[in-house]
Parts: structure tokens; sequence; C-alpha cells
């Protein structure tokens, strides 16, 4: 999953960008709210992590200009600000959530997996197709009960396409969703991770729809 995370202080913005990735997500960071509008409108992401005390233009307007453009896209608000009142403008400005520094990053990682969840329409944590079974939280993959071990990158392409059965990503959509700035992306990576979890899974699991993408079937 790809995410944006807009945040000045270099400490923190360096810590949770180095966490997240540990943790299977793709982080691209912007450190002020303008360079964060240009990267929202450049690239496609599945969340926006946003702190509220930004240089040039705040959090707040920038979620502000967000919701007015009626981009839906998943935010989580990740600030020092933790008054009632700061919490409140930031929920009616149209965060998701809003989380206070100094936060642990498992907390960090659970709030954004409910706010995902939320956005899908899914209560249950854990994404079920046919045999397959995929917890986010614990990175975990069974197929018919059975344990299947998969590279971080074998797991966050596998999720993209769990995530919506019967429609076909293309190869750029996928390696959107794999590698942030700055990271080399070989010409055939796509193709070997979908070759690798084809022999992990069976050949028919994924789909390829020659000059559009691949999909994983519904059930």
């Amino acid at each position: 999953m790809r995410v944006l995370l807009v945040e000045d202080d270099p400490m923190i913005g360096k810590s949770v960008q180095q966490g997240l990735r540990q943790n299977g997500y793709t982080v691209d960071w912007v450190r002020d709210g303008q360079a964060g509008e240009l990267a929202l409108a450049t690239t496609d992401y599945e969340m926006l992590l946003l702190d509220l005390g930004l240089p040039g233009k705040s959090g707040l307007e920038v979620l502000a200009r967000l919701r007015r453009l009626a981009n839906r896209i998943p935010v989580l608000v990740i600030t020092a600000r933790d008054s009632v009142a700061d919490r409140i403008k930031g929920l009616d400005t149209g965060a998701d959530d809003y989380l206070v520094k100094p936060f642990d990053l498992d907390e960090l990682s659970a709030r954004m997996r409910a706010v995902l969840r939320r956005h899908a329409g899914r209560a249950d944590p854990v994404i079920t197709l046919g045999d397959l079974r995929m917890n986010p939280a614990t990175h975990e993959l069974t197929q018919n009960g059975l344990p299947v071990q998969l590279s971080a990158r074998e797991f966050a392409l596998l999720r993209a396409l769990l995530e919506q059965p019967g429609t076909p990503l293309s190869r750029a959509k996928l390696e959107e969703r794999l590698y942030g700035w700055g990271e080399e992306v070989e010409s055939n990576a796509v193709e070997v991770y979908i070759h690798s979890l084809r022999r992990k899974l069976g050949p028919e699991r994924i789909r390829n729809i020659r000059g559009v993408g691949y999909l994983v079937p519904r059930v």
C-alpha cells in the first residue's frame, strides 16, 4: 500500500517512514503542505498521514482543500496538538482519525488498518477470498488453512489484488503500490512477483488480462 506522509519534523518523518516500510508499506515523505498537495495531485495514494503544524500551508488547510475537491482519500492526522478543540476541528474538517504525538508505531499501523477497513466497508481485519485468508496486521497468509510464506512485496502485491477481486490492475498501478520515490524499479519486477505468487498459490489464482493487467477472480 502506498502512503503519503506530510511531516516537517525530520526525526519523526524518518522514523515513521522507515518503520512503515519495514511493515510492508510504500511511503513517500514530504515536509510542507504545498509539497503534499503537489504529491497528491500527481500520485495515487491509499492513505494520507498529515501533520497539522506544517510550514507554508497548514495541515488543516491541506485537509480542507482535499475535501472541497471531493477527494475521499483516508486521512489520519498525526500532530502534537492534543486539545479536545483541536481534535474536534481536525475531525470536522474531514480527518478519519487523529493521533497525538508521541505515538507508538504499532498503534499508528493499527489505526491505519482500522481507517482503511472503514473506507472499504469491512469490519473484519482479515481479507478472505475463497481458500485464501490474509491478515494485514500480522502479514500472514493461509491457503486452505495452511501458511504460505511471502516476501514483503509479494504480500503487498497480492493484497492489492485481493482488495479488488475481479478488477484488473495494470502493471503501472501495481508498481505504484510497490515502489516509492527514489526506489529503482526493474522492468520485469511485477512479472517476477506474479510468477512467484502463481507458483505458491496455483497458476489460476492470478489471471492476466492481455493489454489490461492482472486480477484475482471473484469466487
